[in-house]
């Protein structure tokens, strides 16, 4: 008997464009955050993500293969991630997470590694120009 993965277990890439499409609803709004993604439309950055995540989890490897190794702290060095953006970051995902209503084990499995994942994408500390008056 095969041990089900956590991509399995919370309920496949429905779960996780969920999350994802939570987390970028207010990304959008974000004043700090949402000049980190270029295009006009959050869906490129959105489908990225869901690919990732999948992947990551157990899924299916449509983001390799289509995108190469994720290197994520070379795709994201061209932006400022500092406190203030991990901060922001994390609020929009903590309430994504925390929207799906999932088994305790689950959410606190997924958060973890979502925070810690917020925390290696720091690539510097300096205050943000303007500081928290943006937020």
């Amino acid at each position: 008997m095969s041990e089900v993965s956590f991509f399995e277990a919370v309920g496949g890439e429905p779960t996780f464009r969920r999350l994802v499409g939570k987390f970028y609803e207010g990304v959008a709004k974000d004043p700090l955050l949402r000049p980190m993604y270029p295009e006009e439309d959050l869906e490129p950055a959105a489908d990225r993500l869901t690919l990732f995540l999948m992947q990551y989890w157990g899924g299916p490897t449509t983001y390799s293969t289509s995108r190469g190794h994720p290197r994520l702290r070379m795709r994201h060095a061209p932006f400022r991630v500092g406190p203030e953006e991990r901060d922001a970051w994390l609020l929009h995902m903590r309430e994504a997470v925390d929207d799906l209503g999932l088994p305790e084990e689950l959410r606190t499995q997924l958060w973890e590694y979502l925070e810690r994942a917020a925390y290696f994408m720091v690539n510097t500390m300096d205050a943000h120009p303007g500081g928290p008056a943006l937020r």
